[in-house]
């Protein structure tokens, strides 16, 4: 899962990215908010945590501008900024959650999870695409109730994938939410691991979920 922090105190901005990277994640950061638009417009993130005071472009007017331009990426305000009217306004404007400073990074962890969980179809860290379900909360993959042993990259590309349901992604996008840069990197390992995923995730069953658009990439669909 890949996040954006952007955190105009570099001391902050480290400690947060060096705890998130702990917890699993893989983090991009910046300072400014010139920065972290095109972050958002370049890249695709499962949540960003942004500040509000910060340099050349202020939380608040990325939210705006990104939201026009129908991004939809989870976005977490954390900032200084306690007054009620700042945190309606933030929300209104169409953050996911408001975090007031200084914070606890239990509950951090705990407000990521629950906006990066909105963009999919799940309920109670539990994932489903017709009859395949993937729970969070175990690790456990089923398919029309049998269970799917997977390795650790396999379930985290069929997780990209299920969160991503019915959209296409392409080889990079999934190559760059699983892998970090430099790491592990190779041009036909997303092809790999989607074969792997084909032959334990569709063999035995007449429909199959996992799809190549030529030329694109890759999308999980349901059986409708």
């Amino acid at each position: 899962m890949r996040l954006l922090v952007v955190e105009d105190e570099k001391d902050m901005n480290r400690i947060i990215v060096k705890e998130l990277e702990s917890e699993g994640y893989l983090v991009d950061s910046c300072y400014d908010g010139e920065s972290a638009y095109d972050y958002l417009c370049m890249s695709e993130y499962d949540g960003a945590i942004l500040d509000i005071m910060i340099p050349k472009m202020d939380g608040f007017t990325i939210l705006k501008k990104v939201r026009s331009k129908g991004i939809t990426t989870p976005i977490l305000f954390l900032s200084a900024k306690s007054d009620v009217n700042d945190i309606v306004c933030g929300l209104d404007l169409g953050a996911d959650d408001y975090m007031v400073k200084p914070f606890e990074f239990k509950e951090l962890l705990a407000r990521i999870r629950m906006i990066t969980r909105k963009k999919a179809n799940v309920h109670g860290n539990i994932y489903t695409c017709g009859d395949l379900t993937v729970d969070c909360n175990d690790c456990t993959v089923k398919r029309a109730g049998r269970t799917i042993e997977l390795s650790p990259k396999e379930y985290a590309v069929l997780l990209y994938l299920i969160r991503n349901q019915n959209i296409v992604v392409t080889r990079e996008q999934i190559e760059t939410n699983i892998w970090d840069f430099g790491r592990d990197s190779a041009s036909n390992l997303v092809d790999v691991y989607i074969r792997y995923l084909r032959k334990k995730i569709d063999d035995g069953f007449d429909f199959k979920m996992i799809q190549t658009i030529r030329g694109v990439g890759y999308v999980l669909k349901a059986n409708q």
